[in-house]
């Protein structure tokens, strides 16, 4: 990036790994936009704790499944700090369950929010990146989305079709300047994982080379170096930070 203070918007910036993205990126320079749809009381306490770091930092309440409010937020965003130059699109639902019990209703809002909500922010980001003919745009996927995971076919589904957006998208604006990466993290200690019963868990562990279960600073560490100039050749790739539970 040419500008020494870019602007970075991660979406579902509230959660864990949201939380540990924008603060990094904060770290790493960046005037932050933090989105949530809900928890306002931690998306102020993070951006507080931003400023308080030195950083810029402003929250934005937007449900990124609705056009609308996304168009909103970008006002917002151009308003608070300029045109967006780094997006992450973090924000995502979650569903546990067989197949057979998913509801049409409960499948559509994981698309909703997975997938159309990464689109709506994409296509509200574009035009000045490809104007400005520099922008990276990172998708936070799964490893679910590269081996599928059991009883997790409509999240699964959904990380997938955010691998293969991100692929088609690196091929259709790399020759404006644009770059567009993929995280697909492995088992991550956050609250979405919080399903999982110590069993559970030690099992995830044995199958882990390294032996742990990964921390959201993990995946903040590979979304700064993709959101980084160190890694200005790097487009349409995939990063899964595992641990090793998944070589391919």
């Amino acid at each position: 990036m040419t500008n020494s203070q870019p602007v970075a918007l991660v979406t579902g910036g509230s959660g864990g790994i949201g939380q540990a993205i924008a603060l990094r990126l904060s770290q790493a320079g960046c005037r932050v936009l933090v989105n949530y749809q809900q928890n306002e009381p931690a998306a102020a306490q993070l951006c507080a704790q931003i400023q308080a770091g030195g950083g810029q930092a402003i929250a934005i309440q937007a449900d990124v499944s609705q056009p609308e409010h996304v168009a909103a937020m970008f006002a917002t965003a151009q308003a608070a700090f300029g045109p967006v130059e780094i997006l992450v699109n973090n924000a995502g639902l979650a569903h546990f369950g067989l197949i057979t019990d998913i509801t049409p209703k409960q499948w559509r809002q994981l698309f909703a929010v997975n997938v159309d909500g990464a689109f709506h922010c994409i296509q509200a980001a574009l035009p000045s990146m490809i104007h400005n003919r520099q922008g990276c745009i990172i998708n936070i996927s799964s490893i679910w989305g590269i081996v599928g995971g059991s009883c997790e076919a409509a999240y699964s589904a959904t990380k997938g079709a955010l691998i293969a957006l991100s692929k088609a998208l690196a091929k259709e604006l790399g020759p404006s300047g644009v770059r567009v990466n993929c995280v697909a993290p492995g088992v991550i200690e956050t609250a979405m994982n919080s399903r999982l019963n110590p069993t559970e868990l030690a099992g995830l562990r044995e199958e882990t080379p390294l032996g742990c279960i990964g921390q959201p600073q993990d995946v903040a560490e590979t979304v700064a170096w993709l959101a980084s100039d160190a890694a200005r050749f790097i487009t349409g790739q995939v990063i899964s930070p595992n641990g090793g539970f998944t070589i391919y």
